[in-house]
């Protein structure tokens, strides 16, 4: 159940602190599933900002603001679908970076 609540917060920390919750988890944290839910989170924000940015730049040239939108949502709405898989006691892989660590 402890794992549970840990995965939780991870999918949460998305929305206060997306890259410090998941980096002390994974230190403290001695369950494998839980270390590989904290890196994924911490991969998939790190895409998530790259990408961001790269639309950002784009959206001068008027083309990236659709992507801009969509990654937008995407950021609110994968670590939503995490949380509702973690309280469900499902396992959740983010997309782009769940299949990289495995």
């Amino acid at each position: 159940m402890q794992n549970q609540g840990l995965k939780i917060l991870v999918h949460a920390s998305a929305f206060f602190a997306p890259f410090l919750v998941p980096f002390i988890v994974f230190l403290i944290s001695e369950d494998q599933s839980v270390k590989k839910t904290a890196v994924q989170a911490v991969l998939f924000q790190l895409v998530m900002t790259v990408l961001i940015i790269g639309a950002a730049i784009l959206s001068v040239l008027l083309i990236g603001l659709p992507i801009l939108l969509v990654l937008f949502v995407a950021l609110w709405i994968v670590p939503i679908i995490g949380i509702v898989r973690a309280v469900m006691g499902e396992e959740f892989n983010y997309p782009i970076v769940g299949m990289w660590y495995r």
